[in-house]
């Protein structure tokens, strides 16, 4: 793999949407609520609370008890799931996938961070989560010689992470987002425990249907295969059905 474009990623750097917690220590902090360094707002009084967290200003306009929330430093890991069935063998779809994945994991060890990468087509296969320039490497090592294979169940791939990682994280999916709407839908809403980015790779040839005459299209996870003659009426339809299962994608 190429390495010459994590350079262009020098500029940019990772934005967290959510407050996210994890037992690791780095450059960079995501936050959990607490008694730490900065107040972030208030909440009323609980028994046990104490005292000295409770805003005696506000109990003077209010006549109630609320006390001082605070941001506690936590650091951030990114997970990469990299969708590594078998549609993603077209064209460069791999290839750039696993670029997307590695720019993930080098932004994370660039705020002196924690990365993992981890492969998905009907199962998981979880990468460890490590730091440093050396075992990112490694993992572009992998990747090259990693052949994509097998289908997708976006479903389990979810399920099967949800029990490996604890704590909320940065979430990166990297897929072509070709299962079953009803199987990437519940995944989605598996993930969206953590701050979650998908990201979707297709090739031009699947994204516009940019084929003409009679052909025979061949599933590359079930092998089925099917002829039909390819019209500027089926690419519309083609279009509209692809613009259908982004929108619900969209609104998970």
């Amino acid at each position: 793999m190429d390495t010459e474009f994590l350079a262009e990623l020098d500029r940019f750097t990772l934005l967290v949407r959510k407050r996210v917690s994890t037992a690791y220590t780095g450059a960079r902090r995501s936050v959990k609520v607490g008694r730490g360094i900065s107040p972030v707002g208030y909440r009323e009084y609980r028994k046990g609370d104490d005292f000295k967290f409770v805003d005696w200003k506000v109990y003077a306009r209010t006549e109630k008890l609320y006390v001082r929330e605070h941001e506690e430093e936590r650091s951030l890991s990114v997970h990469v799931l990299l969708d590594a069935s078998s549609s993603m063998n077209y064209g460069e779809k791999f290839a750039f996938a696993s670029k997307v994945a590695v720019g993930f994991a080098y932004m994370a060890i660039k705020e002196n961070e924690k990365f993992s990468i981890s492969k998905f087509g009907e199962m998981l296969e979880p990468g460890e989560t490590k730091g440093g320039r050396r075992n990112l490497f490694f993992a572009m090592e992998e990747l090259d010689r990693t052949a994509p294979s097998g289908g997708t169940d976006f479903r389990r791939m979810a399920e099967q992470f949800d029990l490996t990682i604890r704590s909320t994280s940065l979430v990166v999916v990297v897929s072509d987002l070709l299962d079953e709407i009803e199987s990437l839908v519940a995944g989605i809403y598996k993930l969206s425990a953590h701050d979650l980015i998908l990201i979707q790779v297709l090739d031009p040839a699947e994204a516009a249907l940019d084929f003409e005459g009679d052909l025979r299209f061949v599933d590359m996870e079930s092998k089925e295969a099917v002829m039909t003659r390819v019209t500027p009426k089926v690419r519309e339809e083609y279009a509209a059905r692809m613009a259908a299962h982004e929108a619900r994608i969209r609104e998970a």
